[in-house]
């Protein structure tokens, strides 16, 4: 399914050494993906996908210089309770449902984690229905390009991605300012693109690779959503 990814070479992270983080805000980050993928400027049946909320910045920035389309998809994080910044697993449309390899963490049993399940697939419809997410069927035959602020359990990046996949696209692509090392090839094998700047390993959190990382609200992303070339389902 998937061809060779094109990423960077493998870096520091920049709490281990002196590199400073490697762009300002999600602007810039995604300006310097779209020059990567410059490529895919103006092609027909392509449509970017931002995940909510970061990704949708980074996606936003694409948009206009790719000439591209913007929706958003939305997927969630399961947080262990005991330690809500952990990722334990993710949930995404179309009944996908991923634990990682820490799903017993916080002595979750098989109630706990279908609580926690129920839960997050509530967030994530108010999210759907808030953003305005495409119709799955209207992404059929479409080349899809995922985009994310950064990856660093890829839990929430492959939920996404198996939801996608699950609606027959023409090819998925998966962009991404930066990755962890280690994940590189278990997402490869989910998309027929990868396309990475920094590629670091033991990557410890996605924000040290930004000066600013606010987090955005409902506000922040409809604002940018409207602001990009907006997907128009033919």
């Amino acid at each position: 399914m998937a061809k060779m990814a094109a990423v960077s070479g493998a870096r520091a992270s920049p709490m281990s050494s002196s590199i400073p983080p490697l762009w300002s805000d999600r602007q810039q980050a995604g300006l310097a993906l779209a020059r990567r993928c410059s490529d895919l400027r103006g092609q027909p049946h392509t449509l970017l996908i931002g995940l909510p909320r970061g990704g949708v910045a980074v996606a936003a920035a694409m948009a206009k210089p790719l000439q591209l389309p913007l929706a958003s998809w939305a997927v969630r994080k399961l947080a262990d309770p005991a330690w809500p910044e952990v990722a334990i697993g993710a949930v995404a449309p179309g009944g996908v449902v991923l634990w990682g390899a820490q799903q017993h963490a916080g002595g979750l049993d098989q109630p706990g984690r279908a609580e926690l399940v129920r839960q997050q697939q509530r967030e994530l419809e108010r999210r759907q229905a808030c953003y305005g997410d495409p119709d799955p069927q209207a992404l059929a035959g479409l080349h899809l390009v995922v985009v994310d602020d950064g990856i660093a359990t890829g839990l929430t990046a492959q939920a996404a991605l198996l939801s996608l996949r699950q609606l027959q696209p023409a090819s998925l692509t998966l962009a991404v300012p930066v990755v962890d090392h280690d994940l590189v090839a278990p997402l490869q094998a989910l998309v027929e693109r990868l396309e990475a700047l920094a590629v670091v390993p033991r990557l410890e959190a996605v924000g040290l690779w930004y000066r600013r990382f606010e987090q955005l609200d409902d506000a922040a992303v409809l604002q940018l959503l409207a602001e990009a070339p907006p997907f128009s389902p033919s």
